[in-house]
């Protein structure tokens, strides 16, 4: 699927975020699938929703809309963790090892990215999960972009270029603070998989698994 997607627009109560620090373990602990709780205006009459494969020429709004999605978490971590956090998502966007990395355009403008990787070997560099399938990491939507159902469209193109390419499975790392991103995971079809999770520190990073054969995300806006 090499074009671009225009999908309808739907109700999502906020946008997530699904990024692991490849820099500092520390800090992949908190951001291996971290929500954002979209502040902002709702966005209404702004067009149509589009996700397509990201350009070259979209790095500037990509590293916009990471840090933008992610920037709420300067407050919680310490100054240290924050700064390495936010240099493994600039590493991440220019060195990270993907089978694509989406944008999703609304009216125009670039307000959400997801990456999608092959395993958890090239999407934690952890062989060990035995994950073998795709991973989705770097899931942000700009607090601006609140309520169009960017992040569920998101999940479902990562989905579907992962059923075309054999997977019989889509998987994600989160955990207990991500309450209201794991709500949206749940409604979207996602179940635990607890023999791909670990911990890291004192932090238990959750897995969730999409079965992609019958799954309605896919059965959906055709």
């Amino acid at each position: 699927m090499s074009g671009p997607q225009h999908v309808p627009k739907s109700s999502d109560s906020q946008a997530v975020s699904a990024s692991a620090s490849t820099a500092s373990r520390e800090a992949d602990a908190v951001a291996s699938a971290t929500p954002v709780l979209a502040g902002g205006e709702r966005v209404a009459g702004q067009g149509a929703l589009t996700i397509r494969e990201a350009t070259d020429a979209d790095r500037p709004a990509l590293e916009q809309v990471l840090l933008e999605a992610y920037g709420q978490y300067a407050a919680v971590l310490s100054e240290s963790r924050w700064a390495d956090y936010k240099a493994s998502i600039l590493q991440s966007i220019d060195e990270a090892p993907t089978r694509a990395r989406l944008v999703a355009e609304l009216g125009g403008e670039l307000v959400g990215s997801v990456f999608l990787f092959d395993s958890s070997a090239l999407a934690y560099g952890q062989p060990e999960l035995g994950i073998d399938s795709p991973i989705i990491r770097l899931l942000a939507v700009a607090p601006r972009a609140r309520g169009a159902g960017v992040a569920t469209e998101l999940i479902r193109a990562s989905a579907r270029r992962a059923l075309t390419a054999g997977a019989a499975t889509l998987h994600l790392h989160t955990s207990d603070m991500m309450g209201s991103a794991v709500r949206l995971y749940e409604r979207l079809g996602f179940e635990r998989a607890y023999d791909k999770e670990f911990m890291n520190g004192d932090l238990l990073v959750k897995s969730y698994r999409l079965q992609l054969a019958h799954t309605p995300l896919l059965q959906e806006h055709h």
